[in-house]
């Protein structure tokens, strides 16, 4: 488990932080921060390199499939495998990500 500091996520603005060398893209939605694996499942592209936060998405800006940040499903083509979520949990500023195990069970993508 690893952390990222609150302060420094903008809110629907996907942000990359490495948690035991594992990417993961966090993003801030409101008062929530959710965590997924940062490689799209379609071509490994990073999904905090230019991505954009739709709702409760995140597009890869490489070909546009949108993740789920809840269960990690692609919910556009071309990427039809979901993508690894992460639990998160937030003391004060600190933002805590336990990568040992994805909470939606998916495949971990190369990277």
């Amino acid at each position: 488990m690893a952390h990222a500091r609150l302060s420094d996520l903008e809110d629907v603005t996907p942000y990359r932080v490495d948690v035991d060398g594992v990417p993961v893209c966090l993003v801030k939605l409101g008062d929530d921060v959710r965590a997924v694996h940062d490689t799209c499942s379609h071509q490994q592209w990073s999904l905090s390199e230019g991505g954009l936060v739709f709702g409760n998405g995140v597009e890869c800006s490489l070909h546009g499939s949108t993740f789920d940040l809840d269960t990690g499903k692609p919910s556009s083509l071309p990427a039809m495998t979901p993508i690894p979520t992460f639990s998160v949990s937030v003391e004060g500023d600190d933002i805590h990500v336990d990568v040992s195990t994805a909470t939606n069970d998916a495949p971990f993508p190369e990277h």
